[in-house]
């Protein structure tokens, strides 16, 4: 157990020190553990690794006693482009041009799990994982014109710590429940022109921008249920409740509710299909409530205030994401993954201009992994993600306030991940 403490400090570090989650449905990814990264995150129903809480919190017992470590390397690319903006009478000042988001463009993520039998049929463990985050740092900033100075960017990063017990009811049924610790940490720069008192665009003044890092603290549950209808046929479904999170106050003038940040709530269903002894096919269909949220979910329409009780904020919707992965025992040693993900794009044409700073628009993501399996009965598996590239062009995006016009936003990413378990 000693080694198992350890390594869930240093993890959590590992984490808070990488501010964005890998290959991303919105802003949290695709899925969790390496393994199940490689079939396009599909999980629910189909637990690999001692971070299948995350997943599903019932496949722990199915896991048995199980240690995994992990290290993902991100790759964001990001810009935006802003067209027709116009900020006097003879439009000699602009904000028109091409803006490159990668001020910083790599990330390594950690993540440990630990999964500890207590007896045939119930099981206790703990996974360490990125939640999700976002990032970007444009070092020509492209609200200068209106009086940003320095680098224009956010940096939000969410480290989840997940006790976890699971049973078996019968042979063919388990359920789980865990609990989500939940910490987070995070940053904005250059958004001076929301933060004056003269536009009295935000409620607190001061509060909105260049305060350094500021922390929140809260916590949820994830409840799950897995059952073997047929030899061959596993089911899953699960449910995370909204994760409550303490107040940003550092930055109370920037998110709805005075600074505050919650994480939303998830749910989805799942299907694995042993479909030979060799191959299984896993489907999993999951909804994020981003909408919920109103510091994500509510719309930049002003002259509704940032930081206000039901406050201006980055307007992104509700997604359903769709994961398909299949698995191959090319044979004793080594196992081949693969898949394909496909979530709704959260962000209106019409709220473009302030997803600058978050623009978590990517819908297509094709995996491709493997798991090895060593001499002494621990194994080391990898994952590589591709993110192609979404553009979303803004419709009426920018306010008149602000000189009118457009953000047009792109995306793509690139993730490899590497785990070891034993």
């Amino acid at each position: 157990m000693k080694i198992s403490k350890v390594a869930v400090s240093l993890i959590a570090a590992g984490v808070m020190a990488s501010p964005l989650a890998h290959a991303t449905n919105g802003y949290l990814p695709i899925g969790y553990g390496v393994k199940n990264e490689a079939m396009g995150g599909a999980s629910i129903a189909l637990p690999l690794d001692s971070i299948a809480a995350a997943n599903n919190p019932a496949g722990m017992v199915m896991v048995g006693n199980h240690i995994d470590i992990g290290l993902t390397w991100f790759k964001p690319n990001r810009s935006t482009e802003v067209k027709g903006n116009c900020l006097n009478p003879t439009c000699t000042a602009s904000m028109d041009g091409t803006y490159d988001g990668n001020g910083r463009s790599n990330f390594f993520i950690p993540s440990f799990g630990y999964n500890k039998m207590i007896n045939a049929d119930t099981s206790v463990g703990v996974s360490v994982f990125g939640n999700g985050g976002m990032n970007t740092q444009y070092n020509t900033n492209p609200i200068a014109p209106l009086g940003g100075s320095g680098n224009l960017g956010i940096n939000l990063s969410q480290l989840f710590i997940v006790p976890t017990w699971s049973m078996k009811l019968n042979p063919t049924n388990a359920v789980g429940v865990s609990l989500n610790l939940a910490y987070q940490m995070f940053s904005a720069t250059g958004l001076q022109p929301f933060d004056t008192a003269t536009n009295a665009t935000s409620t607190a003044p001061g509060s909105v921008t260049n305060n350094g890092t500021d922390t929140a603290t809260g916590y949820g549950f994830r409840l799950g249920w897995t059952g073997e209808v047929t030899p061959t046929v596993t089911l899953g479904a699960t449910y995370q409740s909204k994760t409550k999170m303490g107040q940003f106050s550092k930055y109370s003038g920037l998110f709805a509710g005075q600074g505050s940040f919650d994480v939303p709530s998830n749910y989805g269903v799942g299907i694995a299909v042993k479909a030979t002894p060799e191959t299984t096919v896993a489907f999993d269909i999951q909804r994020t409530n981003y909408a919920d949220v109103p510091s994500v979910g509510n719309s930049l329409v002003l002259p509704t205030q940032l930081g206000a009780d039901n406050g201006a904020g980055f307007g992104w919707q509700n997604i359903t994401a769709l994961k398909l992965g299949v698995s191959h025992a090319y044979n004793s040693t080594f196992t081949v993954r693969a898949g394909l993900n496909h979530c709704d794009q959260p962000i209106p044409d019409s709220q473009t201009f302030f997803n600058v700073l978050a623009p978590g628009i990517v819908q297509d993501h094709l995996s491709l992994g493997g798991t090895w399996k060593l001499a002494d009965k621990s194994e080391v598996s990898v994952a590589y993600i591709h993110a192609f590239k979404k553009t979303v062009n803004g419709a009426g995006s920018i306010p008149t306030g602000f000189g009118g016009g457009n953000a047009n936003l792109s995306m793509s990413e690139d993730s490899f991940g590497v785990s070891y378990g034993w």
